[in-house]
C-alpha cells in the first residue's frame, strides 16, 4: 500500500561528459622569429568532464564544470619553419547560472552565462634551440552556454552542451619578456 507521500526530487544534478575543446587560433605576430599573426595553434582535444548543478528552483540552476587536460601547441609558420612548441595543462573550472525552459518535459533545453577561471600548469613550451617559453598562470573570462537534456528512464538523462569560453594568456621568454599574446577562446562541445 502507498502512503501517498512522494520523496522530493534532489536539487543536485551530476553530469559526466566527453568534452571536445576546440580553441580558436588567435595570436600576435612575433617579429624576432618571423611568426605571423595567428600562427600559434593549440590543438583540439577530447577530455572527460564532470559538472555539478544545483537547482534553486525547477528553472534556475548554477552549474560548476570541472575538467583537466593537456593541450599541445604548434607554430605553423616562422623563420624556423613549422615546429611543435610543446604542451601545457589547463584546469578551467567554469561557473554558469542557467535557465531551464521546460524542466518537466522530456526535452529540456537551457541557456547559461557565467565566468571561467583557468589555471595553467606544467608548462613545457619552447622555441627549439632558442628559448624556453612560459605562460601566465591564470586567465579569467566570460562563458556562454546552451544545451539540452533528454529525459531517459529513472534518474538518467542524455545531455548535449555547447559553451563559448574566453581564455587568453601572454607567452613570455626565459627573461620574462612578453613574446606574444594567445587567445584560446575555445568552443566546448560536451555529450554525456
Amino acid at each position: 500500500a502507498s502512503t501517498g507521500l512522494h520523496a522530493e526530487e534532489s536539487p543536485w544534478m551530476i553530469r559526466v561528459r566527453a568534452l571536445m575543446i576546440d580553441p580558436v587560433h588567435k595570436s600576435d605576430a612575433v617579429g624576432a622569429l618571423a611568426v605571423p599573426a595567428d600562427a600559434v595553434e593549440v590543438e583540439r582535444r577530447w577530455t572527460p568532464e564532470l559538472d555539478i548543478s544545483y537547482f534553486f528552483s525547477k528553472q534556475l540552476a548554477a552549474e560548476l564544470v570541472l575538467a583537466y587536460t593537456r593541450l599541445n601547441v604548434k607554430v605553423n609558420d616562422s623563420a624556423l619553419g613549422a615546429f611543435d612548441a610543446g604542451s601545457f595543462h589547463a584546469l578551467p573550472p567554469t561557473l554558469t547560472l542557467q535557465w531551464h525552459f521546460a524542466p518537466d518535459a522530456t526535452f529540456r533545453p537551457y541557456v547559461g552565462a557565467g565566468l571561467n577561471y583557468t589555471r595553467i600548469s606544467n608548462v613545457n613550451l619552447s622555441v627549439p634551440g632558442v628559448t624556453p617559453l612560459y605562460l601566465d598562470k591564470t586567465s579569467v573570462g566570460g562563458a556562454l552556454q546552451a544545451g539540452f537534456d533528454v529525459k531517459l528512464d529513472g534518474p538518467w538523462s542524455l545531455n548535449f552542451d555547447l559553451k563559448k569560453v574566453w581564455i587568453s594568456s601572454d607567452v613570455k621568454d626565459g627573461a620574462g619578456n612578453r613574446v606574444t599574446s594567445v587567445k584560446l577562446n575555445p568552443v566546448l562541445f560536451g555529450v554525456g
